[in-house]
């Protein structure tokens, strides 16, 4: 998995590349507890994620759960295969999707 930030002002977008499972999502959840004081806008890139597991979409929920305090969050650029993903998990109820 690759991370990449872009911050501008109070916006911070994440592109996420690769694999999303057991052995990454530590790091996403490590660099979002460090990267998220002060935002109010986070955005997820998804474009180059390859594969997203439950323990992807458990940093997803942590995620979501901060901004709704703190902002807005959305995802961007989600595959057919990923959205499948959150369809399936009823996580597309409780995200705010964007599909490539």
């Amino acid at each position: 998995m690759t991370i990449d930030k872009f911050s501008e002002d109070s916006r911070l977008t994440i592109a996420v590349s690769g694999r999303l499972d057991t052995s990454t999502a530590p790091e996403l959840e490590a660099e979002l507890k460090n990267s998220m004081p002060g935002v109010t806008e986070l955005i997820f890139d998804f474009e180059a994620l390859d594969y997203i597991s439950s323990a992807g979409l458990r940093v997803l929920l942590f995620a979501q759960k901060t901004m709704m305090r703190q902002g807005s969050m959305k995802l961007v650029n989600v595959s057919e295969v990923i959205y499948e993903i959150f369809e399936v998990t009823g996580f597309s109820e409780i995200l705010t999707i964007e599909q490539a």
